[in-house]
């Protein structure tokens, strides 16, 4: 146990020596990240989403955004693991989650990406046993694609954002209903 702190305090300083400096530590990334406004679509993928962003950003609530981001979100469920009698034992649930970052007030687009998230589940042979497997199945995919958006932004942020781009392009418009599940 102590050759253990030992060497992890050694590892700490060693680094500290070698020009490592942490994503977060980089000027201005954390509260850039906070003042980012998200538009989410309605449903609860995109409510878990929003949820999990809003944490990742440590959006504060009240504070002046510098930036909008639009989602557009697209899921799927693919049956694997088929029994003999044809019925699925397991799920593969797939989300992917598109976002446009604009500056604001201009709206001229800043960033785009796409994160996709692949999970699978139990299925069990009990109704609501198979309705919480799938729903906890979206929360997860929606967490960690919240995780990885944060994780490019923040790289993005962290190298020194470019600065709008020459064309100047409008946000695409608002996804409405729920989206759609294979």
């Amino acid at each position: 146990m102590l050759a253990a702190t030992v060497l992890a305090v050694g590892a700490s300083l060693s680094l500290g020596g070698c020009g490592f400096t942490p994503l977060y530590a980089a000027p201005g990334v954390a509260s850039k990240l906070a003042a980012i406004d998200v538009e989410t679509p309605d449903g609860r993928a995109g409510f878990l989403i929003h949820q999990h962003l809003d944490d990742a950003f440590a959006k504060a609530r009240g504070g002046r955004a510098a930036y909008s981001m639009r989602l557009a979100l697209s899921e799927a469920r693919y049956p694997r693991g088929i029994r003999t009698d044809n019925v699925a034992t397991r799920y593969e649930y797939v989300l992917t989650a598109d976002y446009t970052l604009a500056n604001l007030p201009a709206g001229d687009i800043a960033k785009r990406g796409r994160v996709r998230v692949e999970l699978t589940y139990d299925s069990a042979d009990q109704p609501y046993a198979s309705i919480t497997a799938a729903q906890d199945a979206q929360d997860r995919a929606a967490e960690e694609a919240a995780r990885r958006i944060q994780l490019e932004l923040a790289a993005w942020l962290a190298t020194g954002e470019p600065k709008a781009g020459k064309t100047p392009a409008v946000l695409p418009p608002k996804s409405s209903g729920n989206p759609k599940v294979r």
